[in-house]
Parts: structure tokens; sequence; C-alpha cells
């Protein structure tokens, strides 16, 4: 049986860093250090510093190594807790791509590269950046259409190919490269991992990819590796089983991500419930209306629902399980969800949900990419199905 009961430690913390969102992290949200691409690294380490000095910065990573230490099941309160602001994951040093990179980091490094990128990574010293998706046609929902190659030398590997989306890119120290090293990509191998200083000069930044959403420090670039020149030590973890890794690090990312939109999104509702609360038309509160009432309680009931499930996943996490199924159900109906619950809100808000009066109308933007990163819901849905079909076989039920 589950318990959902949560520890006292983790309530302490979860009221730490809700009194940090509400009373430093929400009032600097309206700070000029930000554009379309996201805050500037000045706005990103004034915030981590503050949330260094009351013991809130890298809640996922190991005490060994700066961090909190905290195991998926407390994360899920803390990081939903740091979403209320989208500022919040910047400041506590839970954001992505860092957090995901960090746990890879833990997990499969050796001891000196968990010393030369790890610590400082957990320290918010410098930031990272994940580059595993292609432009067509390479990898995209499809990791097994890798076209980035590297390839031995004597002396090392030589990378090259073409990467897009690659969150934090601009201002990131440490690029993780998913690279092809075998002819074919069969059974999950053929693919590894490399950590590259992203300062080389044979990393070319091609250009800033414009988004509707501004949240990532770093923005999304589209760059490309020429003649990128690596040595066996910056091989992470072992040749060939990149893709191995890449599940040690997008699973729970996958978890965290609905974590911290969730803090979003009921920070969306928190503002429609509120507004409707004090709202008349037609003689009466607005959400005294049906209408609007039931849109309030779907909302609710979505809000319920997805905190349950990163709850179970999480547990299942912290079991050792894998929990692709549960991990891919919680992307799904988190991703969803929580855009339902905005579009709601602004529902709610009328004219005035459409304007920058309130947040609502940039959560709006920023969860809606939610449903197409780690996994868009339709490739999230094929995997649960095949994972059906597969356990039925050999079954005859009537």
């Amino acid at each position: 049986m589950i318990d959902f009961t949560i520890p006292d430690e983790i309530e302490k913390l979860k009221e730490t860093t809700q009194k940090f969102i509400f009373d430093t992290v929400i009032p600097m949200e309206k700070d000029q250090r930000q554009d379309n691409h996201g805050p500037h690294d000045t706005l990103r380490k004034e915030l981590n510093e503050k949330a260094k000095k009351i013991g809130l910065l890298s809640p996922s990573v190991g005490k060994k190594w700066g961090g909190l230490g905290l195991d998926m099941r407390g994360m899920s309160v803390i990081f939903e807790a740091s979403g209320y602001s989208l500022l919040g994951p910047q400041a506590m040093n839970c954001s992505a791509p860092d957090e995901g990179n960090m746990h890879l980091l833990e997990i499969v490094a050796n001891k000196d590269q968990k010393e030369e990128w790890l610590k400082p990574l957990a320290a918010a010293k410098i930031r990272s950046c994940f580059s595993m998706t292609e432009p067509s046609p390479g990898a995209g929902s499809d990791p097994s259409m890798l076209q980035t190659t590297a390839m031995r030398t004597k002396k090392g590997w030589i990378i090259n190919g073409e990467k897009w989306f690659i969150t934090g890119f601009n201002g990131a120290k440490l690029n993780i490269i998913m690279a092809r090293t075998s002819e074919k990509i069969e059974k999950g191998t053929g693919a590894t991992m490399f950590l590259v200083n992203n300062t080389d000069p044979a990393i070319i930044k091609l250009r800033t990819q414009n988004s509707m959403e501004s949240s990532f420090v770093g923005g999304h670039c589209q760059i490309q590796f020429k003649d990128l020149k690596v040595s066996d030590d910056q091989v992470l973890g072992k040749v060939g089983l990149g893709y191995k890794y890449a599940q040690v690090r997008l699973a729970p990312a996958r978890l965290t991500h609905c974590m911290r939109w969730l803090g979003a999104a009921q920070r969306a509702h928190d503002i429609a419930i509120s507004y409707a609360s004090k709202r008349y038309a037609f003689g009466k509160k607005i959400g005294n209306h049906g209408g609007l009432a039931f849109q309030l309680s779907d909302s609710e009931i979505d809000i319920y629902l997805s905190r349950l499930f990163i709850y179970n996943t999480a547990w299942l996490l912290d079991q050792g399980k894998e929990a692709r199924n549960e991990s891919s159900m919680s992307k799904v109906f988190c991703s969803e969800a929580a855009f339902r619950v905005v579009d709601k809100a602004m529902q709610t808000l009328g004219g005035m949900g459409v304007t920058d009066d309130t947040v609502v109308e940039r959560l709006f933007r920023e969860i809606r990419p939610f449903r197409i990163y780690d996994g868009p819901s339709e490739v999230h849905r094929w995997a649960i199905a095949k994972r059906l079909m597969k356990n039925m076989e050999g079954k005859n039920i009537f």
C-alpha cells in the first residue's frame, strides 16, 4: 500500500519553499533582466544566491555534491511548490535541462567527471545543455534516427552533425552530446554520450530559435558540430550505451516537468478562483454561475488527479522501478490537464485573461509546449498502447 503522507521534514521544506516563492521570487517576476529567450544569467545567479542562503539550492542533487538529496517523492512536493512562479525552478537550480543533466551525471559519470561537471552544476556556478534532438531526417521522437556521428580516431573521437531545440545552449558551459558510434542502431545500442566544454570553437551556433515560451535560461538553439575532437575521457559511461543512459535521464525528467508545471497550473487556478469570488455579474459572483462553477470544479479535479499521478510514479521510481508506462501516462495526463487548467483560468478572467495584468496569459504560452517536448502526447499514447498489446499476447479474455 502506498502511503501519501508527507514527512514532517518535507512539509517544513515545502513551507520554506512557498515563503521563498511568495516573498522573494514573485516580486522579481517583472525584473527587466528577461527577454523572449528567457531570464538572463545575471538574474538567475542573483536568485540562486538567495535560494542558497536559506538552504533551497539544488534539492534533487545528493548531499555529497552540495544538494539536498531528496528522493522523487520529496521532489514531487518541493518542485511543485517551486513551480508556482516561472522563476522558482531557476532560482532553486531545479529547472530543465540542468536538473535532468545533474541526475544523469550523478548516476552515470565517473568520479573525475562528477568533480569537473556535477559539482559546479550543483553549486549553480555553471549551466548545461543536452544535445539529442535533430532536424529532419534526424532524431526527434524516434531516437533511432540519430544522424550525428562520432568517428573513432587514434586520439579519441571526431563528432559531426547538427542539433536543434537545444535548451539552455546560450551561456552553457557543459554540452552533453548524443552521437551515433556504430553503423547500426539496434536493441538500444549504437549511440554514445560525450561531455564537452560548450565553448569549443568546433561547436557552432547556427541560430537562436524563437518560440512561444520564454522561461528557460539560454533559450533554444540550432547548433552544428564541425570536426569536434573529444577524448575517451569525455565519454559518459560506456561506449554504445547512450540510449540506455538517456532513459536514466528521461523517465525522471518527464515527471519533474510534471511537478513544476503542476505548480504553475495551481497558480493559474488560484488566480481564477480569486477573480471568480470577487467579480459580480447578473446579480451574483461569477463563480456561483453554473458554467464557470463547473469549469473551476473540473480544474480542481485535474490538479488533484495530476498530483496523484505524480506521487504514484515518483513512488515507483523510488522503489527502483523503470515505471515507463506510468511515466508516459503521467506525462500525457499532466501536460494536457495543466493546459486545460490554464485555458479555463483564462476563460474565467475574460478579457483580462489575455492581457499581462495577471500571469495567466504568460502561463498559457509557457505550458502549451509541454505537450510536445520530452515526448509528444501522441508518442506516449502509442507507447502505452504497444505495452497493452504486448501484455495481452497469449491471453484470451471474454
